[in-house]
């Protein structure tokens, strides 16, 4: 297991993975069982994403992700759904709620004097809208998606992608996930990473030790604040 990059300073900017760390997807249980589907079917669905994202990334092509959700949506549904049924699920991504700790750590990392973006594998579009509707737009300076860097998660290019359009050095930027394998990919890629244990409850030991860890997105963010500050010309 490679370990993470000892002895982390404060970072000048933070990049948060959204779904599932900003961006509350159990909510889109009931828009499966609105086209027949039973509410358990979500959650399979979104792995089948992710994973036929990672495998086309891996193999050299272009992963998109609401034409590889479609197609999971037909493949899970084992193609009983109609395409306008997997179009009223796909809409109601950017309408899904963030989870409540995402604004007051966002807000705080601002107030701090961090830049702050997001970092997702999920559509630009889409993610501009969550962030809209859920209060979280004027605190973020950029989003940067899988598409736009050219890869897939966890590829290092992601990472590098993120620091550079937050004006600072890998070293520079910290990434928040409530994933293992996320903070694990941006530890590779020499950025600082703030692990969230809200969905896996005990981080992996197969994956690089986060620099910072906290119950929830605040506490993660209280604990960056807290790294030592970098020499100055580091």
């Amino acid at each position: 297991m490679a370990m993470a990059r000892p002895s982390p300073y404060r970072p000048r900017a933070v990049a948060f993975d959204v779904l599932e760390t900003l961006m509350r997807l159990t909510p889109l249980a009931s828009r499966f069982e609105e086209i027949g589907q039973p509410a358990a079917a979500a959650h399979p669905w979104f792995l089948r994403v992710q994973r036929d994202c990672m495998a086309l990334a891996l193999s050299g092509d272009t992963a998109d992700f609401l034409r590889a959700a479609r197609q999971a949506l037909r493949v899970e549904s084992g193609r009983s759904v109609s395409e306008e049924g997997i179009t009223h699920v796909l809409e109601g991504i950017p309408a899904l709620p963030a989870y409540d700790d995402a604004l007051p750590a966002v807000r705080r990392l601002r107030e701090a004097g961090l830049r702050v973006g997001c970092l997702t594998v999920g559509d630009a579009a889409v993610t501009r809208t969550f962030l809209e509707r859920n209060g979280l737009a004027p605190h973020i300076d950029h989003v940067v998606t899988a598409a736009e860097a050219g890869g897939w998660k966890p590829a290092p290019v992601l990472y590098h992608a993120a620091a550079e359009r937050l004006g600072t050095s890998p070293a520079g930027t910290a990434v928040v996930a409530v994933h293992a394998w996320d903070c694990h990919g941006a530890a590779r890629a020499g950025c600082v990473t703030g692990w969230c244990a809200r969905l896996e409850g005990e981080h992996s030991d197969m994956f690089a030790p986060p620099h910072v860890r906290g119950e929830d997105l605040t506490e993660v963010a209280e604990r960056l604040l807290a790294l030592p500050a970098a020499p100055p010309g580091s």
